[in-house]
């Protein structure tokens, strides 16, 4: 079959190996100091590996290419894990402890204190669950955001959701990324949404949904700006990003 897949100029390559950690499926591998791709099979073709490259070494491109297998992929991590047991591939599966000042620890819940009132607009907020045809998106201001960074932000109703129609998604375990890319372009299309924030962690596997909101951008035939927002795991802005 035809489809996109990545693509690595050898030459280019400077076996830093910062896209074999940022490859979420393992489908790449440093040999005799170059990045190489093991398998099409492992490649889902989103491109979260591209951003990882000091050197521009990789890109998409569309060729014949084997269909992403998600359970060999599965396969594969897990042997992986098996060869090393240490913290590596995938920087978002690192175990780490947040640690908080000590006064934060030592707040106690007061029913007293004035609750924090919801910016939720509608239900459900799953991708897969969502009609991107549905009324409440129509010129609409949508939020992207990946599944962990509502708990990671103690501001997310407040100072990204408000205002905006919400999707949660993760590029890592979700299933069927071509949906997602199909129901954004939908949203732009149809729906005529006015703005998209994507709101993601700055663990390398969550880059996946800024290339699903990339793509959906231009399968789409209008233009919509999007903004990219990366929360570091304490929650804290690490870098905005506006693509006009």
């Amino acid at each position: 079959m035809k489809r996109t897949i990545i693509k690595i100029d050898e030459e280019k390559c400077n076996g830093c190996g910062a896209c074999v950690i940022g490859c979420h499926e393992g489908a790449l591998q440093l040999i005799n100091g170059k990045a190489v791709m093991i398998s099409d099979l492992y490649c889902d073709g989103l491109g979260a590996c591209i951003g990882e490259c000091p050197v521009g070494a990789i890109t998409l491109e569309e060729r014949e290419a084997e269909p992403y297998d998600e359970s060999a992929v599965m396969k594969r991590l897990n042997s992986l894990e098996k060869e090393n047991p240490l913290p590596c591939g995938c920087p978002g599966s690192m175990m780490r402890e947040i640690k908080k000042p000590d006064a934060f620890a030592e707040m106690k819940y007061d029913a007293a204190m004035k609750p924090q009132p919801s910016e939720l607009r509608q239900f459900p907020v799953q991708l897969h669950l969502l009609n991107p045809q549905a009324g409440f998106f129509h010129k609409a201001n949508v939020l992207l955001s990946a599944d962990c960074t509502a708990f990671a932000s103690g501001e997310f109703h407040s100072r990204f959701l408000k205002g905006k129609m919400l999707a949660i998604a993760c590029p890592k375990l979700d299933a069927n990324l071509q949906t997602y890319i199909d129901k954004l372009t939908t949203m732009i299309d149809v729906a005529q949404i006015e703005t998209l924030t994507v709101l993601i962690m700055e663990v390398p596997c969550c880059s996946g949904l800024v290339r699903i909101a990339e793509k959906a951008r231009e399968q789409a035939k209008r233009h919509i700006s999007i903004e990219v927002i990366v929360l570091s795991v304490q929650g804290e802005v690490n870098q905005l990003t506006t693509f006009d």
